[in-house]
């Protein structure tokens, strides 16, 4: 059992994930500042909010679901203001000119998670299923899926 809220464990998530984790935001939202505070509400919960982990895998794996969460919440509400024109494509967004990484955004969250954490993250079905407390047949599905979506949708970009 590990507790959370200690100033060193924090100190050390911060600096083990954080990386990773703000990747892993920058692919569900539209800007990076909107990563990063994603990415940051997810530490000052563990700051407010003591967890206590049973190991390191379920260390790892409550910040890649909470951090997914926390993504979803802002995008959620991003969707539901009304944003002029202008500033929307002013959006900062990471690795600008990707049309692969625009395309990971567009998908559904459920396949834009498990390709980010395949493809950009290097993890194995198998261990994508335990963070995201799926089952590796679930996970493989979604990856299939997901990558035929993408090939779609980038076939039709050159169409």
């Amino acid at each position: 059992m590990v507790p959370s809220g200690t100033e060193e464990t924090i100190c050390r998530l911060v600096r083990e994930y954080s990386d990773m984790l703000l990747h892993l935001a920058c692919t569900r939202l539209d800007s990076v500042s909107d990563a990063e505070d994603a990415v940051q509400e997810v530490f000052l919960r563990l700051l407010s909010s003591p967890v206590v982990f049973r190991d390191a895998g379920h260390e790892k794996a409550w910040l890649i679901r909470t951090t997914l969460h926390r993504a979803s919440d802002i995008r959620r509400r991003a969707e539901k203001r009304n944003v002029p024109l202008e500033e929307a494509e002013q959006a900062a967004v990471p690795e600008a000119g990707s049309e692969l990484l625009y395309a990971v955004r567009a998908l559904p969250e459920k396949y834009g998670a498990v390709i980010h954490l395949h493809y950009y993250e290097g993890y194995s079905i198998q261990e994508i299923g335990k963070l995201l407390g799926l089952p590796a047949a679930t996970v493989g599905t979604r990856l299939a899926r997901g990558r035929d979506r993408l090939r779609q949708m980038l076939k039709e970009e050159i169409e």
